[in-house]
This record gives C-alpha cells, sequence and structure tokens, in this order.
C-alpha cells in the first residue's frame, strides 16, 4: 500500500529511533519521543500498515558469518530486452551470495553486492555463476575495503 499522508516530526522521530535500535519496547520507544505507550504504538502500526516501516532486521556482523569478502560487481547485458532482463533477475534472484541488486539507469546495466568468504570464493563464484548468468557481456568487479556508511 502506497504512502500518501505526510509523515510529521514525530513520524520521522519514530522512523529514526527504530532505525538506530528496532528492538526497542514500545514503552522505551514512547519515552525517547516523548509519548505515551498508546499512541506511540498507534503510530508504529499505521506507519506499518502504510508500508513505511517494510520490516525489521538484524544487523549480521558478515565477517563473523562467514561471509566478510564483499564485491560491488557492475554487470552489463549485451541485450536489454524484457525478456532477457526478465531473465537475468529472476537469476541474480536465485544466487543467495547476492545480497543486493540495482538496475540502473544508464551504465553499467546492474550493479550487484556480493558477500563471500574469499578471493577463492569469488572466484568460483564468478566463474561458476556470475559469467554465466544470462547475457552477461560484462563483469567489472569491485572489492571493499571498509564500508564507511550503511548497514
Amino acid at each position: 500500500m502506497r504512502n500518501e499522508r505526510t509523515l510529521d516530526a514525530l513520524d520521522r522521530e519514530i522512523l529514526a529511533e527504530l532505525a538506530n535500535d528496532a528492538r526497542l519496547s514500545n514503552t522505551e520507544l514512547a519515552r525517547r519521543v516523548g509519548l505515551t505507550a498508546a499512541p506511540c504504538l498507534r503510530r508504529v502500526q499505521r506507519l506499518e500498515r502504510d508500508g513505511v516501516i517494510r520490516g525489521y532486521h538484524a544487523r549480521v556482523d558478515e565477517r563473523l558469518a562467514g561471509r566478510g569478502f564483499e564485491v560491488i560487481v557492475d554487470v552489463d547485458l549485451s541485450r536489454n530486452d524484457r525478456e532477457t532482463i526478465e531473465a537475468f533477475e529472476a537469476a541474480v534472484i536465485a544466487v543467495p551470495e547476492i545480497i543486493e541488486a540495482r538496475r540502473m539507469l544508464g551504465q553499467p546495466d546492474y550493479y550487484l553486492r556480493v558477500q563471500v568468504v574469499d578471493t577463492e570464493d569469488y572466484e568460483r563464484l564468478t566463474l561458476d555463476t556470475l559469467s554465466r548468468l544470462p547475457a552477461v557481456r560484462r563483469l567489472l568487479s569491485h572489492q571493499t575495503m571498509r564500508l564507511i556508511k550503511g548497514s
């Protein structure tokens, strides 16, 4: 459902607190934003219902979880017709090491965010999977040195 309602300052404050710590109890969240528990809960439920809050997630240390080697991959396709794009995107969704995929305006056609164990694992993934995705013309890999901002 699309949110047609404008968010007010209190909604934005609630969102900022939840983005920082989604495990806050409603009571603590209400205290931090200056509301009592019931109106705070109603606002959170409305934000969820309207699709502003799409879910709650754990931030995982990928290195400790065995996927500390991150690569951003530029992908250019040899064809850009509907059938090719749909086939490529369906194949990308099926690859668990690809944790994020973005279709881009201009070049490259796609950015893929890949997390694997190490360089050998990435080489295997590139040769066995990424290079075999439908209509891939070019792959250009960028290794993440350090995450500066983001989740």
